[in-house]
C-alpha cells in the first residue's frame, strides 16, 4: 500500500518525488494505520487491528525517529514563546506544528501544547 500510496503522488506531480514529500507519504500512511487500529479497536477485531499494527510498525522503520515527549515539551516551549505569555491554543498549536511537524506526529505535538498551556 505504501508503494503504491508513492506512485499516487509521484503521479500527481508529474514527477519524482523528494526525499521530503516521500517522508510525508509514509507519515499519512502511519496515521492511517493509526486510524485504523483504532476503528477495529472499537469494532472489537482485535485480529485486523494487529495487522495494522504490525504494518504501522514496519512503515515507521522508515520514518525518522520521534521526539521523546520531554524533548517534545522543549520544543513546544521554543516555538510558543515568541506568542507572549498567555497565548491561545489555535496560535500556539500553528507555531508548534510549523517548528515540529517533522519530528513528531500532530496528537503528540497537541498533547504537549495543552500540557503546556495548562503548567502556564
Amino acid at each position: 500500500m505504501a508503494i503504491s500510496a508513492m506512485n499516487y503522488r509521484r503521479i500527481e506531480h508529474n514527477g519524482e518525488l523528494t526525499d521530503e514529500e516521500q517522508l510525508d507519504v509514509m507519515r499519512k500512511q502511519v496515521k492511517q494505520r493509526d486510524d485504523s487500529i483504532s476503528e477495529f479497536k472499537r469494532g472489537k477485531r482485535e485480529d485486523l487491528a494487529a495487522k495494522e499494527a504490525r504494518e504501522r510498525e514496519i512503515l515507521s522503520g522508515y520514518l525518522p525517529k520521534e521526539l521523546e515527549p520531554a524533548q517534545l515539551l522543549e520544543g513546544v516551549k521554543a516555538a510558543v514563546a515568541p506568542l507572549g505569555p498567555n497565548p491561545q491554543f489555535g496560535a500556539a498549536m500553528k507555531a508548534a506544528m510549523a517548528e515540529l511537524k517533522d519530528k513528531a506526529n500532530g496528537k503528540a505535538i497537541q498533547e504537549a501544547v495543552r500540557s503546556f498551556l495548562e503548567k502556564k
